[in-house]
């Protein structure tokens, strides 16, 4: 384990692994003009349960990095640094090396130093197999570079990034449709080729490299981006559009990996119906200058992303109908999805 961290130390990290502090050498903020600060928290949500109940723990740091990392490049900041919180009922120490392994490893891939972190034994609260993880990181954007809702324009393109599944959103549903049909997570699953639980927990897709070589090499062209986290497509791009403007996402551009089918199928639902829960296949919007559009979309599928068009910024009138407008908090443009996915 502390081999894994150290793998993710640059010579800005001071101290080592075990200190009370992580320490970080702010010198590296000295080539900036006006160095904007990005920070962000979060966890893995109830996809931990599924981990517990295969005893599988080395994938859940990919998804904790993911979903932690990837909110400050939305911003267009470089990570700089992270530190984590393991909360368990009883240390197990093989466990807890799993989940930190795994949460260095996409460090490392993300460019991003772990400087620090905690782990608490919580008897009689959690049970002894039982745990949670939560992380926050810190990066840096130029002030003039920030990416957001202030330089998105009429005729921009939306640009869907695919996600590489389910991600770390939507399991309390998961879980609630796999109880129901009685399935185990140690259940073959014929669809995946595997069992239940190694399908359930495909990790989280990194896009904080990719996106961030994007953004040097294309500046002014790449606008804004969202992360398509809990609230689904319509409500997490609507974050991140102007007021006053408005997207319809084609839904016939692309189709929703398996696992999303599957689960609709043993729901007894459609797919639309989960779309403020699940990502149905989009992890990532970019929105980018129309005559950027295909040489970004080509620079990121190239780098491991597929990406393709899903809609065009517009303002005036929009269509009746109803639209997502703005989310927690954010008083953006608005979304809405239409169309039928493509088989």
């Amino acid at each position: 384990m502390k081999s894994a961290v150290r793998a993710t130390h640059g010579p800005e990290v001071f101290g080592g692994v075990g200190g009370f502090a992580g320490l970080f050498d702010a010198r590296a903020l000295l080539g900036y003009t006006r160095p904007l600060l990005a920070s962000s928290t979060d966890g893995v949500g109830t996809k931990v349960a599924i981990a517990q109940a295969i005893d599988k723990h080395d994938t859940i740091g990919h998804d904790l990095v993911g979903m932690v990392v990837d909110d400050i490049v939305v911003v267009g900041a470089k990570p700089l640094f992270m530190t984590d919180y393991i909360a368990c009922g009883k240390v197990v120490p093989e466990r807890i090396a799993d989940i930190v392994r795994g949460i260095a490893e996409a460090c490392t891939l993300t460019g991003t130093s772990l400087v620090g972190g905690e782990t608490a034994e919580h008897p009689g609260l959690l049970g002894p197999d039982d745990y949670d993880v939560a992380g926050a990181a810190t990066g840096v954007v130029e002030a003039d570079r920030m990416l957001g809702p202030e330089r998105v324009r009429a005729g921009d393109v939306v640009l869907a990034l695919a996600s590489s599944g389910l991600h770390s959103n939507g399991y309390s549903l998961v879980r609630h449709i796999i109880t129901r049909a009685g399935i185990s997570y140690g259940d073959n699953a014929a669809d995946f080729g595997a069992t239940w639980g190694e399908a359930l927990l495909t990790p989280t897709r990194l896009y904080t490299s990719p996106l961030l070589t994007i953004a040097d090499a294309f500046d002014e062209r790449l606008h804004a981006l969202s992360h398509v986290t809990g609230g689904g497509i319509a409500a997490n791009l609507a974050r991140v559009l102007p007021q006053g403007t408005w997207a319809e996402v084609d839904r016939s551009t692309w189709s929703p990996a398996p696992v999303f089918r599957v689960l609709s199928d043993i729901a007894g639902t459609s797919l639309e119906s989960s779309e403020g829960t699940w990502n149905l296949g989009i992890g990532f919007v970019a929105i980018v200058a129309a005559d950027a559009a295909s040489d970004i979309s080509a620079a990121l599928t190239a780098a491991g992303i597929d990406t393709w068009p899903v809609a065009t910024v517009r303002t005036g009138a929009r269509p009746d109908g109803d639209f997502e407008q703005g989310a927690k908090g954010v008083d953006g443009g608005a979304v809405r999805l239409v169309g039928a996915y493509k088989n």
